[in-house]
């Protein structure tokens, strides 16, 4: 208690009276017994007037120091102010409320908060910091105060803070951000929210900063894990390749989720086919992908590695049992591995193994293989139930793009083996041309496509030459190219010009169309719409007859290295039936070069057609020392970009041949003259050095120049061809053909056709614009 002198003398009061007022008032007399008691008292002390007047003062305070009681014995803290007066003395009492007291809750409330506390002075240096600060930094307040926060903290994020400390200082805005750190006094890195903010008085004039850390590293893990799966959901699998599926998942896990990723698989995989299940025992995997955080040492395998993996390694159970597994290094089970493998061992010792967790690839009853996660004693706190959930979840993942990825390799390897063997298999050897050609699939993300050539040995020393593209990839675009393909080959067997055979082509697309049921898939058959270029080059008079329909025109180099593209009439494209198919006959000098090409030549590098053309005829006139080279040389136009279609190339130099390789008779319609006819052809074959071809050539002349005498009607030549072999030709002015059979017993005729037949390699008919022609070819032996 203290006392006052009163500034005023009070007026004399009369005893036992109440005062009406709030304020907390007591008078006693010379005995100290209560004459005056206020409302102020009464809600106080609990006392109504006639309990309190003439009550003794020191009933309202304790035995000991004076500090009021209440009526129920509980303890007030007020102020509490006695002055003497001539009757007796006066009470005043004010609730305890001092600057003092404030200042020592909102102290405590400061030090003891459960937030990361710091106050800076203008000057961005350290003036206070609460307990939970002094333990994370790791240094007490007296050693810090006074200093900036990049003294004692080192690093890019304390960096950042003190930035904004400043910023706030200038601009007095609040400022907020986020980071990930550790700080000296934590055992791993934490996430902080840390606020700064400016401290102002009444006035609005600043007096310092202060900044107040949230440690959100529960709730920041649990939002890293939810990201991580939503990220991986658009981050892998895009590449339709087992290992760069494989590849994508280290490169996204480290380090942002584990130091270490390898993901293991089984041989069979990377071809596309499904692997034998793992019982127990050693297993014997290949590296698909291996992702090491920066600054990991020891050495490093390389994807692609075969490893045998001991029974007791992680990898090795959970492929036999099929379930996840999370381990600690000090584990039983880990320190039995090391033991069975003291290679795994000394990796792990130079990783510095913390904790690592196992996990099998499921996909559709299949275990493709197995991914680990591993973390080092260096990083981040071990692995925990959570992250073997985020593990899991994300394999599985994992596990649908991988065998998506490993179906379209199977289905891919299938279409390219399928188009490999439908395509010739090597340079096609024939004396009216040498050819070069190439085929490229699509892009590894695109399934192999219809692209494909021929060349086609015909009667009379003639080529026919084909280049065709079939609508979409994979497995059924493949079968229609070699439907196609064998569609081509059979109509050119029977030496239709090229409008006709296209014509027939387009024929037997279209009923094909008819007779398929398309309601179930919904997909367009790859042979509606696809293109076709067909040509027939014929060495003994230098010309090339073309068609096409859909398809790009082909390109025509001339000896002296001038290029121009043949206008073709452009047909439409297969099985819409719509416009007639129209040929063009072009003159190609010898030693010319003729480039067959698909579309996807041309698109090749975000080109558009016309810039395909004249970049593709720019590489055409480069000189080159092959024509294999050449090939090599205009693929190389197509620039680095992954191609979405594919490429097929057919580079074909032509030759001409001489009159020293053809005789041409004509022949009246006498039969008298055929001894004649056969006397000039052998006279030929001997210059020829074809003495051993004269009986059967002489037979062949005497039965089709016979017939045509007999049968057909005129004019009638007769010519042989000399290339590879021996070729004999009678051509007539009828379109009606002989047909081959068998003579009975008593027959007179019917025979001669079928010797022909028998003697000569093959035979056949070509039908022309004037008549007809029936050919024989025969071989003729090397010397």
């Amino acid at each position: 208690m203290t006392s006052d002198k009163p500034p005023n003398r009070l007026p004399p009061a009369s005893a036992g009276c109440f005062l009406d007022t709030a304020a907390v008032i007591a008078v006693t007399d010379h005995d100290g017994l209560v004459t005056h008691w206020s409302g102020g008292s009464q809600a106080l002390w609990g006392y109504a007037p006639e309990e309190a007047i003439g009550r003794p003062l020191a009933d309202l305070f304790t035995a000991g120091p004076a500090v009021l009681r209440h009526r129920d014995g509980r303890l007030l803290d007020a102020r509490v102010h006695l002055y003497r007066l001539p009757s007796g003395c006066l009470v005043t009492v004010e609730p305890k409320t001092d600057a003092a007291d404030e200042c020592s809750l909102k102290r405590w409330m400061f030090e003891q908060q459960p937030l990361a506390l710091a106050i800076y002075d203008l000057d961005a240096r350290i003036l206070f910091g609460n307990e939970v600060m002094q333990q994370v930094t790791g240094f007490p307040e007296v050693a810090v105060r006074g200093l900036f926060l990049t003294d004692i903290l080192k690093g890019p994020e304390q960096e950042e803070v003190e930035q904004r400390i400043r910023r706030v200082l200038q601009t007095g805005k609040p400022e907020s951000t986020e980071i990930f750190v550790r700080l000296p006094g934590e055992p791993k890195a934490h996430a902080w929210a840390v606020d700064i903010f400016p401290l102002t008085d009444e006035a609005g004039q600043m007096h310092g900063v202060g900044l107040l850390g949230n440690d959100y590293s529960l709730q920041y893990e649990s939002r890293e894990r939810l990201a991580l799966l939503s990220e991986a959901r658009t981050r892998i699998g895009a590449s339709l390749d087992v290992v760069g599926t494989a590849r994508e998942l280290t490169e996204f896990a480290v380090p942002r989720f584990a130091d270490i990723v390898s993901v293991d698989l089984p041989d069979p995989v990377f071809q596309g086919d499904v692997p034998t299940p793992v019982l127990s025992g050693p297993v014997l995997l290949r590296r698909a992908a291996y992702g090491v955080a920066p600054g990991m040492c020891g050495e490093h395998p390389f994807p692609g590695e075969i490893s045998v993996h001991v029974a007791s390694s992680p990898i090795a159970r959970c492929l036999a049992t099929g379930r996840a597994e999370r381990r600690h290094v000090d584990d039983p089970e880990i320190v039995r591995w090391f033991a069975d493998d003291p290679a795994q061992a000394a990796q792990a010792r130079a990783y510095e193994v913390r904790s690592l967790i196992t996990v099998p690839i499921h996909a559709r009853g299949t275990t493709l293989g197995a991914v680990m996660f591993v973390r080092s004693a260096t990083s981040r706190e071990p692995f925990g139930l959570d992250d073997l959930a985020v593990t899991e979840d994300l394999v599985a993942r994992v596990a649908v793009c991988l065998d998506n990825a490993r179906r379209f390799t199977r289905e891919r390897g299938i279409s390219l083996a399928l188009q490999r063997n439908l395509l010739p298999r090597g340079p096609t050897l024939h004396p009216a041309v040498e050819t070069a050609a190439r085929y490229l699939p699509a892009g590894v993300g695109v399934q192999a496509g219809g692209d494909w050539f021929d060349v086609i040995p015909l009667p009379g020393a003639r080529v026919g030459l084909a280049v065709g593209d079939v609508v979409g990839h994979g497995i059924n675009a493949s079968a229609t190219m070699g439907r196609l393909r064998t569609a081509v080959r059979t109509l050119a067997d029977i030496d239709l010009p090229p409008d006709e055979l296209l014509t027939h082509l387009d024929d037997i697309v279209t009923h094909a169309e008819g007779e398929r049921d398309t309601a179930d898939t919904g997909e367009i058959p790859g042979d509606i719409g696809a293109s076709c270029l067909y040509a027939v080059y014929d060495p003994l008079h230098g010309t090339c007859s073309l068609a096409r329909a859909g398809h790009p025109s082909p390109i025509l180099v001339h000896p002296d290295g001038t290029s121009t593209v043949i206008d073709l009439p452009a047909g439409p494209p297969l099985g819409l039936g719509s416009l007639p198919f129209e040929a063009a006959e072009v003159t190609v000098p010898e030693g010319s070069l003729l480039a067959l090409f698909t579309d996807g030549l041309l698109s090749a590098g975000g080109r558009d057609v016309d810039e395909g053309l004249n970049a593709l005829r720019h590489a055409l006139a480069r000189p080159a020392s092959s024509l294999e080279a050449l090939c090599d040389t205009v693929l190389d136009t197509r620039g680095p970009e992954p191609r979405a279609d594919d490429i097929a190339l057919l580079l074909v130099r032509t030759r001409r041949f001489g009159e020293d390789r053809v005789a041409s008779w004509d022949v009246p319609a006498d039969p008298a003259v055929v001894a004649e006819i056969r006397r000039h052809a052998c006279a030929r074959l001997a210059a020829w050095g074809l003495e051993e071809t004269t009986f059967v050539t002489e037979l062949v002349i005497s039965e089709l120049v016979t017939n045509a005498i007999r049968y057909a009607s005129g004019p009638i030549r007769l010519r042989l061809i000399k290339d590879e072999g021996l070729t004999c030709e009678v051509s007539d002015g009828s379109s009606t053909s002989p047909h081959l059979r068998r003579a009975r017993v008593f027959d007179e005729g019917g025979r001669g056709l079928f010797l022909v037949a028998e003697l000569t390699q093959r035979w056949g008919t070509r039908y022309t614009r004037t008549g007809k022609t029936i050919w024989a070819e025969q071989l003729v032996s090397r010397r």
